[in-house]
C-alpha cells in the first residue's frame, strides 16, 4: 500500500524519523551514558545496562488508540525497513535512521491457535507463537535486527572499520549473529564461541554457512559466555549476546506483535517464556510495560517464566520468600531445551528489576516462575507435534510450564495461554530421534513413552525383485516389486481389498 493511500490521520506518521533520546542506564548505579558508544556494562561500576528513551513521555501525548491504529496501518506499508520489528519504530529504537535498519525477514511471526485436540488435552484456550519462522529459525533474530542496525548506524556515524562481532551461544544466537553480521558486508566480521559437542548439527552448520569463525570450547554455555565477556572487557569487539542491551531492545518486538495479534486485549492472557539467558523474558516484560504506560493496552497479561529442573537458578530465586531471596548460579545438567541450558543467566538483574516493576504496575502479582522436568519437555513437544503444531524443545518446555501453572492454580482454564516456541523444530530433530530410540536416559533422565514413539517400518518384500540405485529394472520385475511391496504395506495398515 502506498503512503498516499493511507487515511489522513495516520498518513504523515507511517514513515517515521528519529525522535527519541535513547541512552544507556545502569541498573546498579542508575547513571546514564550516551548512545553512540558500544557499552555492554556500565563504565563507572560495571553494572548491567538497559536502553531507556529519555523522551518516552512524548509517546503519551498521543492516545493509545492512535498507536494501535498507526501500528495496524503500518503493517500495510511496502517499506522494507518497516516490514520487520521496526514496524513499532517509536517504541523500539527511534534513534536509528531507517537507512540503517537491517531487515532480513524477521518479526511478525504467526500466532497459531492450537487445534482443539491439544487445547482440550491441556484444558485451556491455547496459542503458539512460532518464532522459529524467523530467518535464522529462532527468536534471536529480533534482537539481532536491532543490535546490528544500531551497529550499522554507529559504524556509519563514527566511520569505524574492521569491526569484529562476537558472541557465545547454545546454537541459536550464533546462527542469528552470523547471519545478520554477514548482511553488513566486509566492514563487520563475526566470531562465535560454542560449547563443544553441545550444539546440534543443524545449529552448528548455520554460522559456518554464514561465514563466521566458529570456535568450539570445552564446558557449557556459561563457560563460553565468561570467555566472551573477558574479550569484550579487554579487546575491541562488538558483543552480540543479550548482555548487549540493544539485543534486549529488539526482542521487545515480541510483546508488540503479540498485543497486535490479540487485538491489544491481554487482560485474560498468560504468556509462557523459557528463561535461557533471561534476555527474552526481560524484553517481553519491558515491551508490555511500555504498551501499558502509553495506554496501548488496558491490562498487563500474566508473564510466566519457565525453567527446566536441570537449569533453574531463576526458579530457585523466586521459589523462596521475598525476604530470603539470594541469587545463586547453578551447575547445569543436560537438557533437551538447549537454549535454556544456562545456569547463570547474564540478564538476571534485568529480570529482577522488570518483575518488580511489572507487579507494581499491575497492582497485583502477574509475574511467576515455574519449573518442569525434562521428561515433560519432550513429552509435551511430541504431543504438540502429534496435534498439528511443530514446536521446538523450548516450546515443549513452555507447554510443560503451562500444564504446571494450571496444576498450581497460577492460570485458570477460562484464560488464554500463549506459548513461545522460540526456534524451529527442525533444529532439534536429533532429540526426537533419540527419544524414539529411548536413548536419552543418561543425564537427561527421560524415558520414552511407547504411545509417543514412532519408528520407520521396513518393507523389503521377500521373493520380489528389489530395485537397486543406478540399475534399471525390467518392466516385469518392476511390476512384481510394486505388487509385493503394496501388499506388505496394505497388510501393515490393515487395509481391506476392493
Amino acid at each position: 500500500m502506498k503512503i498516499e493511500q493511507f487515511p489522513d490521520d495516520v498518513k504523515d506518521y507511517i514513515l517515521p524519523a528519529p525522535s527519541g533520546e535513547l541512552s544507556y542506564r545502569c541498573l546498579k548505579c542508575e547513571r546514564v551514558h550516551p548512545p553512540l558508544k558500544l557499552y555492554y556494562a556500565c563504565p563507572d561500576c560495571g553494572g548491567l545496562l538497559l536502553i531507556e528513551d529519555m523522551k518516552e513521555a512524548r509517546l503519551r501525548e498521543k492516545p493509545g488508540a492512535f498507536w494501535r491504529r498507526l501500528f495496524d496501518f503500518r503493517r500495510l506499508a511496502n517499506i522494507q525497513s518497516l516490514r520487520g520489528v521496526f514496524a513499532f519504530y517509536e517504541f523500539l529504537a527511534p534513534l536509528i535512521p531507517l537507512e540503517d535498519v537491517i531487515y532480513l525477514g524477521e518479526g511478525h511471526t504467526p500466532l497459531i491457535q492450537a487445534p482443539a485436540k491439544l487445547a482440550e488435552a491441556v484444558g485451556i484456550r491455547l496459542f503458539v507463537k512460532h518464532d522459529g519462522q524467523n530467518p535464522s529459525a529462532s527468536f534471536k533474530d529480533r534482537g539481532m535486527a536491532a543490535a546490528l542496525s544500531y551497529l550499522k548506524y554507529v559504524i556509519r556515524s563514527r566511520k569505524l572499520t574492521n569491526v569484529l562481532a562476537v558472541c557465545a551461544s547454545t546454537g541459536d544466537t550464533s546462527a542469528a549473529a552470523a547471519l545478520y553480521a554477514s548482511a553488513l558486508g566486509p566492514e563487520v566480521k563475526s566470531a562465535v564461541l560454542l560449547p563443544k559437542g553441545k550444539v546440534t548439527p543443524a545449529q552448528l552448520s548455520q554460522p559456518l554457512g554464514a561465514g563466521a569463525l566458529v570456535f568450539e570450547l570445552p564446558g557449557v554455555f556459561d563457560d563460553c559466555m565468561k570467555v566472551v565477556e573477558h574479550l569484550s572487557e579487554h579487546y575491541d569487539v562488538a558483543l552480540l549476546n543479550s548482555k548487549n542491551p540493544w539485543r534486549v531492545l529488539g526482542q521487545e518486538s515480541y510483546a508488540y506483535e503479540l498485543a497486535q495479534q490479540l487485538d491489544y486485549e491481554l487482560g485474560d492472557v498468560a504468556v509462557f517464556v523459557p528463561v535461557g539467558n533471561a534476555g527474552n523474558i526481560t524484553a517481553v516484560m519491558s515491551g508490555l510495560l511500555k504498551l501499558k504506560r502509553c495506554d496501548v493496552i488496558d491490562r498487563l497479561p500474566k508473564v510466566i517464566a519457565v525453567q527446566s529442573s536441570h537449569a533453574d537458578p531463576v526458579y530457585r530465586y523466586y521459589s523462596r520468600p521475598e525476604s530470603e531471596r539470594v541469587y545463586q548460579p547453578v551447575t547445569v545438567r543436560p537438557s533437551v531445551a538447549q537454549a535454556a541450558m544456562i545456569g547463570d543467566p547474564v540478564s538476571f538483574p534485568r529480570v529482577a528489576k522488570m518483575a518488580a516493576e511489572y507487579d507494581a504496575t499491575a497492582g497485583e502479582r502477574r509475574f511467576f516462575v515455574v519449573e518442569v522436568e525434562e521428561q515433560a519437555i519432550m513429552d509435551n513437544m511430541l504431543q504438540a507435534n502429534r496435534s498439528g503444531l511443530t514446536i521446538c524443545t523450548q516450546g515443549g518446555e513452555g507447554l510443560a510450564g503451562l500444564r504446571e501453572a494450571l496444576r498450581l492454580g497460577l492460570v485458570e482454564t477460562g484464560e488464554r495461554a500463549v506459548v513461545d516456541s522460540t526456534a524451529h523444530a527442525l533444529k532439534f530433530t536429533g532429540f526426537q530421534s533419540d527419544y524414539f530410540a529411548d536413548a536419552l536416559r543418561d543425564g537427561f533422565e527421560i524415558k520414552a513413552k511407547p504411545q509417543l514413539v514412532n519408528r520407520p517400518i521396513d518393507i523389503s518384500p521377500a521373493g520380489a525383485p528389489l530395485p537397486e540405485a543406478g540399475r534399471a529394472q525390467s518392466a516385469a520385475d518392476r511390476a512384481a516389486y510394486v505388487a509385493a511391496a503394496a501388499k506388505d504395506v496394505a497388510l501393515a495398515l490393515g487395509l481391506n481389498k476392493r
